[in-house]
């Protein structure tokens, strides 16, 4: 099942969603603790960073600073594609949005400020309306 690769494809058909909730980076040293159901894992050198539910988080004791809003791109990326990230980014950079991109085997999912993620779901919607 290969992903789509081009930009134009990629742009005008990704589609943002935006998933309901709150979410926070926060590290772990010793593993996922009970209770937490990541979104996503990534291993570091300095601990195991999480991206879990606030509420969770919460429940669990974790430390975190930012509390963000997740959006997935609905169109099925390829992994070689060529600017998507780039493009989506330089958007919400245009309208001071910070991102954080994580890239699934099917989909692009963008991590913003929770109080802005509608407007981010906006700017995105409007890039890819305007991409020919």
């Amino acid at each position: 099942m290969t992903g789509e690769t081009d930009l134009r494809t990629l742009l005008s058909g990704m589609r943002p969603e935006l998933n309901p909730g709150r979410y926070v980076f926060t590290v772990a040293q010793g593993g996922v603790p009970s209770g937490v159901t990541p979104v996503v894992t990534v291993a570091e050198q300095e601990g195991l960073t999480l991206v879990v539910p606030q509420a969770q988080a919460d429940a669990a004791g974790l430390a975190y600073d930012y509390v963000a809003g997740w959006i997935t791109l609905r169109v099925h990326s390829a992994l070689a594609a060529v600017g998507l990230t780039a493009a989506v980014s330089r958007a919400l950079a245009d309208a001071d949005l910070s991102c954080n991109v994580v890239a699934g085997f099917h989909h692009d999912h963008l991590f913003v400020p929770y109080e802005h993620a509608e407007r981010a779901v906006g700017v995105l919607g409007r890039l890819a309306h305007d991409t020919p």
